[in-house]
């Protein structure tokens, strides 16, 4: 039987205004499994309305103290229901179960991190040049914020938000990708659980132009979180610039990998496939760029053809599957489109590049660990997001020559770099124009580091004490102690 969700606004459980839903379906199997609330303008203009009100009630009138508490059994919560949550998003979008389970319980600790930063936000005393004068800074919350996520990583992008959101005071709207909101709902009934007031936290799904452009342009909503491609995010930019309205925005990525010829070639491998592979490619991060020192070039692709050959491909669920199917019908169409494009241009297929079928393969929506070679950072699959298993290997000469070609993309968001030096290290890091350089590592976050794009990956920072002040508001305030004011017609120079 299918399950039949409903609107989460102001803690209560409704149906949405137009009593209509839309099917939700397993990448894997291609089945539906349960129904999603349809909103629209009057279930936007509800849950903002509560979102409003919440600022006023107790969570407005509550100490910081208070409120890290309540985030922090929430944290707890999500902790011990890991593994349903997990169960629920990779039913919704097709990641291995295995991975899905881990990053859910890791969001956990966003909770309990920002719970412990609730009540150390802290203005400053400001050495003023006037006399007989006290002036200060305080924070403040933004207001309402509304945040709007994707589908390859629904609850763990919707808690990198929600956690310093939640932190600073303010009040959230979560619209969910309608291809998995599932996940979303249940995170809501935790909400309860937790104790957060009415409110505080509300979920409002269906398809963009009925809600999610709604709550950009809402004039109650304060600020914008935006997790997405950069298409959609200059278009979320522009709407809200209409209202003066500040947005966060995590976009794009075209992440060059870089490999010198002094690394640990093997543990650069499993790097790669890991930039690449994890998640099926389907990530912002993505090290969909891998750049070779020519000198090793022949030797590491045969090391990274050895090991891609071993990722075993099916169901997401079994625990020994490497790799699971493309979340949605449109993207797999169109990474499909982007292996003929990679061929069309001229660059050679290795490894992969078709979809698989049959037993074992589900609805046959698994696209094969793929790998092209002779490929020129001009080409469309050296400068497009696929958004898939694709990596694109490109050949270089020394760091000059990888530092042109890591740069020379509109993207921004990340870069890897593999190398036993320090001095080399340290250059890198300076000169790529990335967001976050990871240096003998690849892909890892945490809830205490800042993570955002330079260029056309995004705006502002998620994650780390960074990321609160995104939804907060500096007010600064001048306290005179000389209660007789001058005479406002006598200047003095």
């Amino acid at each position: 039987m299918t399950q039949r969700y409903q609107l989460f606004i102001n803690n209560e459980w409704r149906d949405p205004a137009k009593s209509a839903w839309f099917p939700t379906e397993d990448p894997f199997s291609a089945e539906v499994w349960a129904e999603i609330p349809r909103g629209d303008a009057s279930d936007v203009d509800a849950a903002v309305e509560a979102a409003k009100v919440a600022l006023t009630g107790p969570w407005g009138t509550m100490t910081p103290t208070d409120r890290g508490q309540l985030l922090y059994k929430l944290g707890a919560l999500i902790e011990a229901n890991a593994g349903h949550l997990a169960e629920i998003e990779a039913k919704d979008n097709g990641k291995l179960l295995s991975e899905v389970t881990g990053q859910i319980r890791y969001a956990a600790k966003y909770f309990y991190y920002y719970a412990g930063l609730a009540d150390k936000i802290e203005g400053a005393v400001v050495p003023i040049d006037r006399a007989n004068t006290f002036t200060y800074t305080r924070y403040e919350p933004a207001g309402v914020v509304a945040s709007i996520t994707p589908w390859n990583s629904s609850l763990l992008l919707t808690v990198w938000k929600a956690a310093p959101v939640l932190c600073g005071g303010n009040t959230f709207i979560a619209k969910p990708s309608e291809f998995t909101s599932a996940s979303m709902f249940e995170l809501a009934k935790l909400v309860v659980e937790a104790g957060l007031p009415k409110g505080v936290f509300n979920v409002v799904t269906g398809f963009g132009a009925e809600v999610g452009e709604l709550l950009v342009r809402h004039p109650d909503v304060a600020r914008v979180a935006f997790t997405g491609g950069d298409q959609a995010g200059k278009a979320v930019a522009k709407i809200a610039a209409e209202g003066l309205k500040k947005v966060t925005l995590e976009l794009g990525g075209k992440s060059p990998n870089i490999v010198f010829d002094d690394a640990n070639l093997d543990d650069a491998v499993n790097g790669v496939i890991t930039g690449i592979f994890s998640a099926g490619g389907q990530s912002c991060m993505a090290g969909s760029r891998l750049l070779v020192q020519e000198t090793i070039y022949d030797d590491f692709i045969e090391r990274l053809l050895e090991v891609t050959r071993r990722a075993k491909p099916g169901d997401p669920r079994a625990e020994d599957t490497r790799v699971g199917p493309v979340a949605t019908k449109p993207q797999f169409e169109k990474v499909l489109q982007y292996i003929d494009i990679a061929k069309n241009e001229g660059a050679r297929c290795i490894a992969g590049g078709r979809a698989l079928s049959g037993p074992g393969y589900g609805a046959g929506r698994i696209v094969e660990p793929t790998i092209f070679v002779d490929v020129t950072n001009d080409m469309r699959i050296a400068q497009e997001e696929v958004f898939g298993p694709v990596l694109a290997v490109i050949k270089f000469k020394d760091e000059q020559d990888a530092i042109r070609i890591g740069n020379d993309i509109r993207f921004g968001l990340a870069a890897g770099v593999w190398t036993k030096s320090l001095d080399r290290a340290m250059l890198m890091s300076e000169k790529l124009k990335a967001g976050t350089v990871w240096v003998n590592n690849y892909r890892a976050t945490s809830f205490t580091a800042p993570f955002g794009g330079f260029k056309e990956s995004g705006i502002g920072r998620e994650n780390g004490v960074d990321a609160v002040k995104e939804f907060l508001e500096v007010k600064t305030v001048w306290i005179s102690s000389n209660l007789k004011m001058p005479d406002p017609f006598v200047r003095k120079y």
